[in-house]
């Protein structure tokens, strides 16, 4: 992705959510001198990976294939440190477009749709310990309430509506069409990017960026790189 597409979907991201009476944190608009002058106090913030996150799953086509999120709590699993044991993300999910197929090995997660249009999830059954999808019926809940679906099915959420994603529970989800975007919101277990995302159909997690222009607000995945913290 370059550079200004990120600057630009942070920036229509915040008035979305705004529009949708979701605050985020102040430091969410934080450029890297803000950050390097608050760096002191932001161990946790920078340890735990809280704030923007954007990715194209190694598509060119953001708007195709691509999410928009913000990491507002985590821990670190077996950190004396940091030791919530739960993560909320608030994602922006655009009309088609795309997060490809993945299921986790480790984290169980509560996907809700807080706002805006209605979110789809294709579901698949998955296999966590041989890294596949293995079909099948299978169980899920939505709503606080158990359905058996078949593998391939799809689930649509409308605003206030929730299901839970378990590890068997392979999924990939996109804004339904014609409906608008929506604010999706996630609820789960500690957080991992880095190591508890298996995409079947091999979409990259974290892509490299085009720097066409000054960044504006760092990624979380970037605060090491751009910003300095004494030890």
């Amino acid at each position: 992705m370059k550079r200004s597409e990120i600057n630009h979907y942070i920036e229509d991201a915040m008035e979305f959510w705004d529009g949708l009476g979701f605050k985020l944190p102040p430091y969410a608009r934080f450029s890297v001198a803000d950050w390097q002058a608050n760096a002191a106090d932001c161990r946790e913030i920078f340890d735990l990976q809280l704030g923007w996150d954007a990715t194209s799953f190694g598509d060119p086509d953001f708007l195709r294939s691509g999410l928009l999120l913000y990491t507002l709590r985590n821990g670190k699993a077996g950190s004396p440190e940091y030791p919530k044991p739960y993560a909320e993300k608030i994602m922006m999910v655009r009309e088609k477009q795309v997060t490809p197929r993945h299921f986790h090995w480790y984290k169980c997660e509560d996907i809700i749709n807080r706002g805006g249009g209605n979110l789809v999830i294709e579901l698949f059954r998955a296999d966590p310990a041989a890294n596949r999808i293995c079909g099948g019926r299978f169980a899920i809940s939505v709503n606080g309430m158990r359905r058996e679906l078949d593998s391939g099915d799809k689930l649509i959420l409308s605003p206030g509506e929730s299901c839970t994603m378990e590890h068997i529970h392979c999924h990939k989800f996109y804004g339904e069409h014609g409906s608008g975007s929506c604010m999706i919101g996630e609820v789960s277990m500690v957080n991992d990017d880095h190591t508890d995302n298996c995409f079947v159909d091999g979409a990259l997690r974290f892509i490299p960026v085009e720097e066409d222009e000054p960044v504006r607000y760092p990624l979380a995945c970037e605060y090491g790189r751009l910003i300095s913290v004494k030890k």
